[in-house]
This record gives structure tokens, C-alpha cells and sequence, in this order.
């Protein structure tokens, strides 16, 4: 049976505690009312407008960076 690779670790550790500040931040302006530890009773709605908004502002903060602002 092949290993199943892990998909939630981080690519940068030391990031961990920021990124889930972030996403507390992010969760806490759409709304969505995320606990710490287990949130399996959100939506899956619930859940992918706070991964797609972290993502949309994470492009947007690089894009800033990229053209020198």
C-alpha cells in the first residue's frame, strides 16, 4: 500500500501561529464563527470562504509587494 503523504503540514514551521491568526482574522470578518481545535461542524461553504479569502489576500498583499507599494 503506497504511504499517504501528509497535505496540512506547513512549508514554513516558524509560520504556523501567524498563519492562524490570520485565518481567525479572516474567519472573524466573513463571519464565520471558528473555534480553536476541532471545527468539523462549519460548512463546507463556511470553510472554503475563509481558505478563499486568505488566498485572495495573500495574492493581493504579494501583488502590492511585486509592483514596489
Amino acid at each position: 500500500m503506497a504511504e499517504q503523504s501528509k497535505t496540512n503540514q506547513m512549508a514554513v514551521p516558524e509560520a504556523k501561529a501567524a498563519m492562524n491568526r490570520f485565518k481567525e482574522e479572516v474567519a472573524s470578518e466573513l463571519g464565520v464563527p471558528l473555534k480553536e481545535g476541532y471545527n468539523g461542524d462549519l460548512t463546507s461553504a463556511q470553510a472554503g470562504s475563509i481558505g478563499g479569502e486568505m488566498v485572495k489576500k495573500m495574492i493581493m498583499k504579494q501583488e502590492q509587494q511585486m509592483s514596489g507599494k
